[in-house]
């Protein structure tokens, strides 16, 4: 077999990337679209009106679940992530994706470790379980069991790449804790179902179980969101986070 070097220059983390790269999308948006059912081609004028004077009408959007208004507004987030949230984040078909692509470029070796504040242990029954923190000895097996799976898999990786195999094929080596990016572009409604199910809050009206790492994910998600549209944050906010 074709040599390799013993020793690959691998990245471990345990955080997540979340950029806001571009928006459009303000509370405004959300009041001229809903006047427009009794304003007609007037309520143009609310585009740049005071969302401020009419805070009151986007939490009525809110709590009476009239939703569509809050489709109106656009926001580009660029994601770094492992792909096993990836695969989780793209269940929700109200977004838009592009991901980096293992056919067409050498994938880099950044790998996904939990921290030392990932809960590892699963007790109870699946719809009644809860995580727990786990020993030490289980995060040191966890820290080391998984960097040494991940300096073989990529060290196969290369090997094949380095024998001639396409990139196509020899990215079947890989793991979902690799590290990918990618950009996802979604409006106001469909962030807010993403994060009713994502994150976990004890004054949601709907209990949620996300996977830590997506809720990483979500959590600078809203984070961003809410700096956008801090009014119609706060009507999500106070109505139990339900998507309208």
């Amino acid at each position: 077999m074709h040599a390799v070097e013993p020793e690959i220059e691998i990245t471990f983390r345990s955080d997540m990337d979340v950029e806001l790269v571009k928006s459009a999308a303000s509370d405004a948006d959300v009041l001229w679209a809903a006047r427009v059912s009794t304003k007609g081609e007037s309520s143009l004028a609310e585009v740049e009106a005071d969302p401020e004077r009419s805070k009151g009408l986007i939490n009525y959007l809110m709590r009476d679940r009239h939703g569509t208004p809050f489709e109106h507004s656009s926001m580009t987030f660029y994601v770094s992530a492992p792909i096993f949230v990836f695969r989780e984040f793209m269940r929700h078909r109200t977004f838009s994706y592009n991901e980096e692509s293992g056919r067409y470029r050498q994938l880099v070796p950044v790998f996904y470790v939990p921290g030392p504040d990932r809960k590892l242990v699963q007790e109870g029954k699946p719809g009644r379980y809860v995580f727990t923190g786990g020993t030490p000895e289980q995060h040191k097996l966890v820290t080391e069991v998984t960097q040494e799976s991940y300096r073989r898999s990529y060290r196969a990786y290369l090997e094949m790449l380095e024998a001639g195999v396409a990139r196509e094929v020899a990215r079947t080596v890989l793991p979902v804790g690799l590290y990918s990016s990618m950009y996802a572009t979604c409006n106001a409604r469909a962030l807010m179902n993403f994060l009713s199910l994502r994150t976990k809050r004890e004054d949601s009206a709907f209990p949620s179980f996300p996977q830590r790492e997506i809720e990483m994910v979500a959590e600078r998600m809203e984070e961003l969101w809410a700096g956008l549209m801090p009014l119609t944050h706060a009507a999500f906010e106070a109505n139990g986070r339900v998507c309208p």
